[in-house]
Formats: C-alpha cells, structure tokens, sequence
C-alpha cells in the first residue's frame, strides 16, 4: 500500500480508479498469498473488461497461464450435464418428470419415486459416493459407469425423495448413466456434438488422463505452510457427468452467450433450468441475488482446480474464474469483482485494521450460535483473543474491526454480531461470498 505520506495522490488516483484497476488489485492480493494462480474473465454484454491469467500452468517449467490455458471444472460440469438432459426432452426422448425406472428397470425399489428432476436439483436422497469411506482409494482407478452406479444404487436413501436438497454427485453421475442410456451416445461424445461444437467451443473437453491435451494446466495444492505441492491423482473415469470436463475462460464465455442468448435451449427449457426449486439450487445451477442483481452460477472442485461461472442476466455480465491451484480463491474473486464492477466497495483483509476493546466487550460475545440444523459456530475467548469455530472445521482467531463487527484473516469472511439491552450477543451474521447467514445464539 501506498505511504500516508501520498494521501492528496491517493485520493486522487481513487476518483480515477477504474474498476478493473480495482479488480486488478483483488486479485493480486490473492496471488501475492500463494491463494491463486489461474485466469480471470468478465464480459458485459458483447464486451470483454478483464482477461488476463496469473501464475503458472505448469510450475516446473515455468509455463504461464493464459486465457488459452485449459482447466478441469469441477461441478462447473453439472450445468452441461442438466442442460443435455433438457435437449433430450426438447426432442421428445425423456421428460424431466418421468420416474429413474422408466430408463432403468433394475433400479432398486428405494427409488421408486425418484425422478430425474430429482436428481437434477439434487432432491432425490441418493448419498453422494464422493463422500464414502472407500472413495479416497477408488478415485485413483478406472471405473465404468455402470461399476460407479453399483457402488451407490443399494444404499439406503438420506430422505424422501422431493423433500430435501443434498448436493449429490451420485445424482449427476446418474444423470450422465441416463443419457448414455437414452441418446445411444457416450455422455463425452452427446457433450461435444450438442453443445461444444455447434458453440465453437473448440478448446473444451471431457478430461482423459492418457490423453496429450494441448494447454492442459497442470494441478497443484496448498500445504498448509505457504507451500504448494503437486496434486494428487484423480482418474477421470471417476467424475463423469459430476464434474470431468475441461475447458477456457473464453469458451466459457461461448457457452454463457449460448445459454443466456437462446443458442442452447428454447425459452422453456432455459427457465427450468434457471427456476430454483430447493436451497437456490435450479437444474445444475444456484439462483440467488448478490448487491441486489439476479445472480446464476456454480462453483467447482477437483483435485488441483478450483472453478467459479457465475451470470448476471439482467446485466448481461459474465464472470469466470478458473484455478489450477486448489482453495476458494475463484468463488471469492468473482464475488468482489461483481461487486466493483457494480460500483460497490471491496475491503480486501489485508486492508482492514484491528482495534482494541475491552475484556467485558469480548467476553459478552462468547456463545454458540445455531447456524444450521446440526452446524453450530462456536464463539470461544482465550486471554484477550476471541476465535471461531464450525462444526467439524478448525478453530480461527477473529479480529474486531469495531465494537461488534469482527474479520477473519485465514478466510474472506466477517461476523457481525447483535447484542440485547443487556450487552450481551443475540445472534451473529456470517458474510461470506456475497452471502449473509444469520446465526442465533443457543
């Protein structure tokens, strides 16, 4: 930062600060903390504002990353995947509303009531085989789809299929199966034909580990002690339709002009697809609002890469963020580039200053909060250093920024706390990622 000193420049360079000069800065301060190498695209209307790549493709050889660099999407996949699935009922082959059985009839008697909507919107209680106890040591071998659909077919479902959301990638591996199943095509190929090549989309793909990919980024993942080693391997088998596809910040532009501007889907489809059915979630896509604009998107993760779509549709804008370095450094730097690009403030941690305060004004926000239904954050006072804990997370030391407003430095994120007539915490606001959760004290 500059030195007080330049106080009349500064003031001056702030009133003819562009926002991309602003984003700019973002993002740096993300890549000077090791969080982030990758690239970073935003469009507005037929527009592109920002396009440029940070950090290596491959480490070893000192490669840069350019918008021509590919990258593994993570769950950025399942929007291809929802979106064929609609393409197929355009065309009369299957309705989002028929029963899984319909196309499979060994399907076990648990799944009854499952239909694909279901499993598009990720309400059909089908566990996500990502999260078995045997899934560290599978992913690391080939598997074919119908050996994947074995491995979670038997097992009991979560809940009432339609009455609850839980992020499943069995679901859209399953949705995947079907559309083999369905179409007579693999689900690498339909992708291709049906979207890729009638979009232009040249420089995107179905990831295969034996095969020469021409600007395929190399993965790599944080140590926890400012270091960054090598990822681990993931055979590409395994993702499927949850998560395996590849591709560019420019071709992902193709494909949000596409979908957005009438290219992909009829006006129909297109509105399913986008129209949130539980917990945001639409058909492979989260529609909520951020600084007050309708806001679709979907972040991903596999090993190695990080992945962030998100569109604005009033707007026309689009933001990409693609990382070959795991972390939530894309999800975060979309979200504070919207909020510049739509004239609002971004305080990075590295900007915010702590203050002192008294022992009785720390000790009054000691508590535990319900966040959600089985998640708690834990509010806990050592000396005079207030931290936080989730359920199941770390614990993370919390600065006060003012007397009730408090910011994390390991994580883009502040709790706001609300006090009684007493003093004493009542609730506290999480803001994270654009989002606020309201958490009251138990």
């Amino acid at each position: 930062m500059r030195q007080l000193t330049l106080c009349l420049l500064i003031s001056a360079a702030a009133r003819a600060q562009t926002p991309e000069a602003r984003i700019e800065e973002i993002v740096q301060s993300y890549v000077t903390n090791h969080e982030f190498m990758g690239t970073v695209l935003i469009a507005k209307g037929d527009k592109i504002v920002f396009d440029k790549g940070y950090g290596f493709a491959n480490l070893e050889w000192q490669i840069p990353n350019t918008p021509d660099t590919k990258f593994r999407l993570g769950s950025v996949t399942k929007q291809f995947t929802a979106a064929s699935i609609l393409l197929l009922e355009e065309r009369g082959k299957l309705k989002t509303d028929d029963l899984v059985k319909k196309y499979m009839p060994d399907a076990p008697a648990a799944w009854d009531k499952i239909t694909i909507f279901h499993l598009l919107t990720h309400t059909s209680g089908i566990p996500s085989f990502t999260g078995f106890k045997e899934y560290p040591d599978m992913e690391k071998k080939p598997a074919t789809p119908e050996e994947i659909v074995k491995l979670f077919k038997d097992r009991p479902l979560e809940f009432e299929p339609g009455s609850k959301f839980n992020y499943s990638n069995s679901g859209y591996f399953l949705l995947g199966y079907l559309i083999d199943k369905i179409s007579g095509e693999k689900y690498p190929q339909f992708v291709k034909e049906n979207i890729f090549t009638p979009l232009g989309m040249a420089d995107s793909g179905y990831d295969v580990n034996a095969e020469v990919i021409a600007h395929r980024a190399s993965g790599y993942t944080p140590t926890g002690k400012g270091e960054i080693e090598n990822t681990g391997y993931i055979d590409m088998t395994i993702p499927y339709s949850a998560g395996a596809l590849y591709s560019t910040t420019h071709d992902l532009l193709k494909w949000e002009r596409g979908l957005y501007g009438g290219k992909v889907l009829n006006a129909e489809s297109l509105k399913k697809m986008t129209t949130p059915f539980k917990s945001e979630y639409g058909f492979g896509l989260f529609i909520s609002t951020a600084d007050g604009h309708k806001k679709i998107d979907h972040g991903g993760g596999i090993e190695g890469f990080n992945t962030e779509l998100a569109y604005y549709p009033d707007d026309q804008m689009a933001v990409i963020a693609l990382a070959n370095l795991n972390g939530n450094a894309p999800g975060e730097i979309a979200n504070k580039a919207a909020t510049v690009e739509f004239g609002g403030k971004v305080e990075l941690t590295s900007e915010r200053k702590a203050i002192a305060l008294k022992p009785e004004e720390l000790s009054a926000l000691v508590g535990v909060y319900s966040l959600a239904p089985g998640v708690d954050l834990a509010v806990t006072l050592e000396g005079s250093q207030l931290s936080t804990q989730l359920t199941g997370q770390p614990k993370f030391e919390i600065y006060p920024e003012g007397p009730t407003f408090f910011f994390l430095k390991v994580v883009d994120a502040q709790l706001e706390f609300a006090k009684d007539g007493a003093g004493k915490a009542t609730q506290v606001t999480l803001h994270q990622n654009g989002h606020d959760v309201v958490a009251k004290k138990k």
